[in-house]
């Protein structure tokens, strides 16, 4: 077992998890293969973290020896989900993903690879994705079941998601602001008299 290799699947901290480039994470499956590892892989944004995604993430391990957790950089995420996202810069991210014992390693995807790149270079024996990803359509899946031994779809584990507290958010300081213009115009008016 390589250094590397050891060092990830003992690591203590986020800096031992997380393989910054493509090559290095080529060379860590292929060792992990060799020395006989099921894989499972899931990828997502894990912006404002949440008990869903916790809980996501510990089912998500249970189907194979090494858990990947591919995590999109600040760039593709504002890329799929607009400008004001993530709330959650990309460090902290996977500093918080790493701290959870069912990920052996957190990598960075990002707009300059193909959605599938990650998933064809792990080829992971157990596919994992969230039955809310939209991201994926059927036609997609058939096409990814060449690179995967299967996929599993994981059900929501909470109430709520990232997009909902944040519409949540948004819709009450809507409400506040809406207040707050009201009494202003209603006392300027008032003061017209």
């Amino acid at each position: 077992m390589s250094p590397t290799l050891k060092s990830v699947l003992q690591g203590k901290d986020w800096q031992d998890k997380y393989i910054a480039n493509f090559e290095e994470l080529e060379k860590i499956v292929k060792q992990l293969k060799e020395g006989g590892f099921s894989i499972a892989l899931t990828q997502g944004v894990f912006d404002m973290f949440h008990v869903g995604h916790g809980r996501y993430l510990a089912e998500a391990g249970t189907y194979g020896d090494v858990l990947i957790v591919g995590v999109d950089s600040d760039e593709l995420t504002r890329a799929m989900k607009g400008p004001k996202r993530p709330f959650d810069v990309f460090e902290e991210r996977i500093e918080i993903i790493s701290m959870l014992s069912s990920v052996s390693i957190v990598v960075k995807r990002d707009t300059d690879q193909h959605k599938y790149d990650l998933i064809k270079l792990v080829q992971p024996n157990v596919l994992i994705m969230s039955k809310t990803t939209s991201s994926f359509t059927e036609e997609d899946k058939k096409e990814l079941s060449q690179y995967c031994g299967d996929i599993k779809h994981l059900e929501a584990k909470a109430a709520t998601t990232t997009t909902a507290k944040t519409l949540r958010l948004m819709t009450e300081g809507a409400e506040e602001l809406a207040v707050k213009i009201q009494q202003t115009v209603s006392d300027f008016l008032g003061g017209k008299k």
